[in-house]
């Protein structure tokens, strides 16, 4: 195993960072790690927003559900999925630019994960440490405002950099055999291997929590996915261009 594994397998979620600023030629040089992931016909739909103002970080940190860590992280920012920029160039070339394509909304959004990707495995090889808001979306139309978004612009999750002040424990994963098949997806293997794992995430909380938090994966499955989720993301992509055919 060289280094880059276990980088990969040690990644923890930060949510509690010191004091310790964090150079603005390291947050470019981070930023500028997640240009260099695979992106679609090199769209480049991304636009990365540092907000460094202490009442914007407060704000956003309550429009993500109050989540403190927004504001005292050494960075944070802001990803947005972009297709204002690529219709730009679209029409700077006297071409006319077809909105509301759901198969440009994957790419941009692709784009954004796989940008936001690169950036964190940098700051991790760093000794940053870093957690995905994606609470942002709870109030994406307010979070748009606050940050003069255009339409065609949308922000897809926020993301925390900073020197952790803390020491959590890896959160366990599902099983391999659950996750990579062969020739054909096989739901059969679910069975077996979703149960083990809700038997390792029990422990794993159990222990991480004193024993304060008795829950299983597929408890949190059924919160999660047996019920709406954001069902205003929908109208808000259509007001913003995104979606229509």
């Amino acid at each position: 195993m060289n280094s880059t594994i276990e980088l990969l397998q040690s990644h923890r979620s930060i949510r509690k960072f010191s004091e310790k600023p964090i150079d603005q030629s390291v947050v470019n040089q981070l930023v500028n790690c997640g240009q260099c992931a695979a992106t679609s016909s090199n769209v480049q739909a991304v636009t990365v927003i540092q907000i460094h103002e202490t009442e914007t970080r407060h704000k956003l940190a309550e429009l993500a559900g109050g989540q403190p860590y927004v504001a005292s992280c050494g960075a944070f920012l802001v990803y947005c999925a972009d297709l204002n920029r690529p219709k730009f160039a679209c029409q700077q070339q006297g071409g006319e630019f077809a909105p509301g394509m759901t198969e440009h909304f994957i790419i941009a959004t692709v784009d954004v994960a796989l940008a936001a990707q690169n950036t964190v495995v940098a700051a991790e090889s760093l000794g940053l440490g870093i957690c995905y808001i994606g609470g942002l979306r709870n109030n994406p139309a307010a979070v748009s405002a606050l940050l003069d978004l255009p339409d065609q612009v949308y922000p897809v999750f926020g993301l925390c950099l900073g020197y952790p002040d803390q020491d959590p424990e890896v959160k366990p994963r599902m099983p391999l055999d659950a996750v990579l098949m062969h020739e054909h997806y096989d739901s059969g293997v679910f069975d077996s291997n979703v149960n083990a794992y809700d038997e390792t995430v029990r422990d794993y909380y159990l222990t991480r929590t004193g024993g304060n938090k008795d829950s299983s994966w597929s408890q949190e499955m059924k919160a999660l996915v047996g019920k709406e989720s954001r069902p205003h993301m929908d109208g808000f992509l259509k007001e913003r261009g995104f979606l229509l055919k």
